[in-house]
């Protein structure tokens, strides 16, 4: 009897092609753990199994008839429901998008279905976005199958906790300030943010424009370098796309490159994991100073409430999903539906933007707030000088219980670490390196690159997964 049980993608692929297990087999594999499971975990918000079946059964075909298929081919995934995907419901995580039906795909979503990825799941995430722990979904609380006292981090919370649960080999999410990397180390796998631009935004709901990046949550850096492959690249719908070409990471020569540790995490249980990694293998290391982390998550908190305040105004009732049928005029309407249907954070952030933008208090909070963003980016420039990656850890903590950020403010905390690399549009990885000794949960190690370097970053990532064992640590989730 063949075991399913937490396939990469190679690993899935060989047993398909090999037929040791057949696609419908692999596919019902993941469904029945989702039913089986997810009321334990929270993860899922709509399940595809007619059409995930459909499409099992076609490869299946395929593979009988002596065809050769490619790596990602019948390979079951999830996405956060930020995605578009024609004909499926696709919320946000928001009830004012209760009932949108998409009526196209994300451009990453298309480039996978031609891949020949089987989407079985869209999942959970915090409303629009907004949030550090999948608490703020206007459905359910996702859970972190570790332990399910404690979040799976957010926005994309319900992606990293379907992968640590099995209900899929990998899951595509959003980052704008740490959203794939934050809850990939909180539930013990890898998250990917691209280089800004590297993979389309087209038909991913907007939070904030500048900021987002579309990236996988896999169980290894091999497996994200794989779907990254299939999703990047220029895109005439997106002009913000950049053509960047990314080199096969079996040709990354890292030899000599210099690894920058940053000061005042010495202690950090990642940081010493790092260590004993980098002191026997290839690399020199450098101490080096970090842009200021609370300048930067100052920053990030102004120019991206903003950016909400802006996008989020097409939520109006009239052209998307719900609206109040009591209102007497359009303005009430308006008040009523934006009241009744949108959650308290995602108001908060609409009014944090609109007051920072606003005449009188533009230069005082808005502009100075972009001056950051750019001494920001001119900091990793000159550290990048000294360097080829600057590793921290991803979060200062490991995941917090359920309940215990009630204070905005604290939970924007979280993000101090990953924020950075967003105002710079670097890539950055988070990769398991540890557990911690209290709670018994996963610890992630950040590994940031310079702008277009995404394949040395998945190299660097692969290298120190090839000599360590952390990241099949998610084989010991609790449910």
């Amino acid at each position: 009897m063949v075991s399913l049980e937490y396939l990469t993608i190679e690993s899935a692929h060989e047993l398909l092609s090999s037929k040791k297990v057949s696609c419908v087999e692999l596919t019902s594999y993941y469904l029945t753990r989702i039913k089986n499971l997810d009321s334990k975990i929270g993860a899922v918000l709509t399940v595809l199994e007619e059409s995930a079946l459909h499409l099992a059964q076609e490869v299946d075909e395929k593979i009988a008839s002596g065809q050769t298929i490619g790596m990602l081919e019948g390979i079951p995934y999830t996405a956060k429901d930020m995605f578009l995907t024609r004909g499926v419901r696709t919320t946000a995580a928001s009830k004012i998008l209760d009932n949108f039906i998409a009526p196209y795909s994300a451009t990453a979503i298309e480039k996978l279905n031609k891949a020949g990825s089987i989407l079985i799941a869209k999942v959970n995430q915090d409303e629009f976005a907004h949030g550090g722990s999948t608490e703020n979904s206007a459905y359910q609380i996702t859970k972190n199958p570790f332990n399910t006292e404690y979040v799976p981090g957010g926005s994309s919370g319900g992606s990293a906790a379907a992968v640590a649960a099995d209900f899929g080999i990998f899951s595509l999410g959003t980052d704008t300030g740490g959203s794939i990397r934050q809850p990939a180390a909180y539930c013990g796998v890898t998250g990917l943010k691209p280089s800004y631009g590297l993979v389309s935004r087209y038909g991913v709901v907007s939070m904030a424009s500048s900021f987002d990046c579309i990236g996988p949550i896999t169980r290894t850096a091999s497996d994200s370098t794989i779907v990254l492959e299939a999703i990047y690249g220029r895109d005439k719908m997106d002009s913000t796309t950049i053509d960047v070409e990314l080199p096969p990471s079996d040709s990354v020569k890292l030899e000599g490159l210099n690894v920058g540790l940053a000061s005042g995490f010495t202690d950090h249980p990642s940081i010493t994991e790092a260590k004993e990694f980098l002191q026997k293998s290839k690399y020199t290391t450098v101490d080096i100073e970090l842009p200021n982390s609370e300048m930067a998550l100052a920053a990030y908190y102004v120019l991206v409430p903003s950016e909400i305040s802006s996008n989020l105004e097409r939520y109006d009732g009239v052209r998307y999903g719900m609206y109040s049928a009591t209102a007497k005029d359009l303005k009430q309407s308006y008040t009523m539906t934006r009241s009744e249907f949108l959650g308290p954070e995602v108001k908060r952030r609409i009014l944090t933007g609109t007051y920072a933008l606003s005449a009188g208090y533009y230069d005082a909070y808005y502009k100075k707030a972009m001056q950051i963003r750019t001494l920001v980016s001119q900091q990793f420039d000159a550290l990048f000088q000294t360097c080829d990656f600057i590793l921290t850890p991803t979060t200062e903590q490991p995941a917090f219980k359920l309940g215990a950020k009630s204070d905005p403010v604290e939970m924007y905390k979280t993000d101090i670490l990953t924020v950075s690399a967003n105002l710079a549009g670097l890539p950055a990885i988070s990769i398991p390196a540890g557990i911690d000794s209290q709670t018994g949960l996963p610890i992630g190690l950040q590994i940031i690159g310079r702008l277009g370097e995404d394949a040395k970053v998945l190299a660097l990532a692969q290298d120190f997964q090839a000599q360590t064992d952390w990241h099949n640590k998610v084989k010991e989730c609790l449910i």
